[in-house]
């Protein structure tokens, strides 16, 4: 039985036909198995180039495995120009499946549950972020697509048998189902350990607070949503008071250079680091170095990247956008508006408290352990197998 997954990705390939990808990964994909013996994905490719360090990112090596590659139209051009050659992709594929998994917000998965129901095809939907957030945050032109992904989402999930949402209570609220669903986070913890919390307590207790307290977020570099100019901006406002302890460093693909005109702009350049794309693996070792975690994006689902920094008993803060506020405690999410500048140095100020500091690596650490895979992974498991069955 051949399952279809869809999403628009994109995840990224070489001249050997190896495919790689960073949320898109063989722990991810695996869980599709569990529906069919077969996968198929449905996504778009991004060409390495030779100069590419392919060490920072992580192989697909899942099989049987087959990509079909779709065109872009996650744009307004490719919305004009493509749609109608990534409607034939879409329509071969879900003919040639037995099950479609649409992942939206993605323009692929509209079309692909379309195409499921007029041919009555089972497909299951995930909602993993807010295509309103997304949009509307990212550009102008985003603007414009923002209340067609808003209504498109909101209609295809309404509609849908099955869906799985990633968080708990935030994207329920905002994409109701008339089907059945369930939580399940894409994080699926597998180390916990009260050494851990134990290490990140002996590391506190070890802090000079007035030496250097390094900051850390895992996002990409080149999208403005992910709010990383805030917290750059915070450290500018906290140097014109004297305050020049804090140390961001950036973990992330892409373009930093807005980033890096910002920390330029508010004249901390020396305090910002860019670290470019880590491995998952040394993303943890990485995570055990740095002393607080940010996420201060304005979209997303519930963020991996936050909930992995949770489970290192790291003291965090971040927006109130989405599924963050159902992590962190109420006094360390600050406002996703152009007045939470203020806010957030506020937090950061409190964190010069080491007694915070382990308050909260205590709450977030145990926060984390709800996101341990055995139990995510049997929940959705059995979602799965029931949406399997009714066919």
């Amino acid at each position: 039985m051949k399952v279809l997954f869809c999403h628009d990705g994109p995840i990224r390939t070489d001249n050997k036909g190896n495919y790689y990808g960073i949320a898109h990964n063989d722990e991810m994909f695996k869980r599709y198995y569990s529906i069919g013996d077969e996968l198929s994905v449905l996504i778009r490719l991004d060409k390495i180039r030779k100069i590419e360090n392919t060490n920072n990112l992580s192989q697909i090596t899942v099989s049987p495995f087959e990509v079909i590659e779709m065109p872009n139209i996650s744009s307004i051009k490719g919305i004009l120009f493509k749609r109608k050659v990534a409607r034939k992709v879409i329509k071969k594929a879900v003919l040639e499946s037995d099950y479609v998994v649409a992942r939206l917000p993605s323009m692929s998965g509209f079309l692909a549950i379309d195409y499921a129901r007029k041919y009555n095809k089972p497909y299951l939907t995930e909602v993993v972020a807010c295509p309103w957030d997304a949009f509307w945050n990212h550009s102008y032109k985003g603007k414009l697509i923002a209340p067609y992904t808003y209504f498109a989402t909101k209609k295809r999930v309404k509609n849908s048998n099955y869906v799985v949402y990633v968080t708990n209570k935030f994207l329920q609220k905002r994409y109701p189902t008339k089907g059945k669903s369930v939580n399940c986070s894409n994080v699926a913890l597998t180390e916990f350990s009260e050494d851990t919390l134990e290490r990140r307590k002996n590391k506190i207790s070890r802090l000079n607070m007035q030496d250097k307290i390094i900051i850390g977020t895992t996002a990409a570099v080149d999208v403005r949503y992910k709010g990383q100019q805030y917290i750059i901006k915070a450290l500018g406002k906290l140097k014109e008071e004297g305050i020049t302890s804090f140390e961001y460093q950036l973990v992330g693909a892409g373009d930093p250079s807005y980033l890096m005109s910002q920390a330029k702009k508010y004249n901390v350049k020396e305090q910002v680091k860019f670290l470019g794309p880590l491995p998952h693996s040394q993303v943890f070792q990485w995570l055990e170095t740095i002393d607080l975690y940010a996420q201060p994006s304005k979209q997303e689902g519930l963020p991996r990247a936050l909930i992995e920094a949770m489970s290192r008993g790291l003291p965090a803060l971040g927006a109130k956008t989405a599924g963050i506020p159902e992590l962190l405690d109420a006094d360390y999410v600050f406002s996703n508006k152009k007045n939470n500048i203020k806010e957030i140095i506020d937090i950061l100020l409190s964190y010069k408290s080491k007694n915070n500091l382990k308050e909260q690596a205590k709450i977030n650490f145990y926060e984390a352990k709800k996101y341990e895979k055995e139990i995510i992974e049997t929940r959705r498991k059995e979602f799965f197998n029931e949406f399997k069955n009714s066919k």
